[in-house]
């Protein structure tokens, strides 16, 4: 089984971004089950806005795409802005809404079968908010969240340390990374054992 985490930090490589850390540390998480996986940091490629599976004019998100549709895990990775999610997270959703649309030979859609969970950092509020709408647009395309699927870490508000400057992990992401880690798996493989049912034939 593959993982692909999708990194939507604003910041370009090679900077450090605490998306791609906490990112990072579920994807090892994921590894201790044997899954492989890869991290994208989005905006090093040229995704271009809309709900096209291809944009064109060289729009670089058929290739990620493709790896959404080659994992059976999804990492969701996002800072918080403002109390929000990232504008490269919520290009991302819009560019994944095409996939409502698209159905496998059996008639269910595209992504159903597929696991996603979520991570957030940020040192203000929001990551509960931002959660919840990750949950509601990726259940909506057709990802399923596993029980306790999603990660995050606040630090102090108004103040400049970022997850990537902690000298440690603390306890409570790491036991909370582990659990993610452990029922997205264990769902990932339920429903490659047991699809989803399609639907009646019309």
């Amino acid at each position: 089984m593959r993982a692909l985490a999708f990194n939507c930090t604003l910041t370009p490589s090679p900077e450090p971004s605490s998306t791609a850390l906490l990112n990072s540390q579920v994807l090892e998480a994921l590894a201790s089950h044997g899954v492989t996986g890869e991290q994208v940091r989005v905006v090093d490629h040229d995704v271009r806005p809309g709900v096209l599976d291809d944009m064109g004019n060289g729009d670089e998100w058929p290739a990620l795409r493709r790896k959404v549709l080659d994992a059976g895990i999804l990492v969701f990775g996002t800072p918080t802005w403002m109390g929000h999610m990232s504008s490269v997270a919520q290009r991302v959703l819009e560019r994944l809404d095409n996939e409502l649309s698209v159905t496998d030979d059996a008639g269910r859609p595209i992504l159903a079968g597929k696991v996603a969970v979520t991570v957030v950092v940020g040192n203000e509020d929001g990551a509960h908010g931002i959660t919840a709408d990750l949950y509601q647009a990726l259940v909506d395309v057709g990802f399923t969240i596993p029980s306790q699927g999603g990660v995050y870490w606040n630090g102090e508000a108004m103040q400049t340390t970022d997850y990537k400057d902690l000298t440690q992990t603390p306890e409570k992401v790491a036991s909370t990374t582990a659990t993610l880690a452990r029922h997205a798996v264990h769902l990932a493989r339920l429903l490659q054992d047991a699809p989803y049912p399609p639907p009646p034939a019309s």
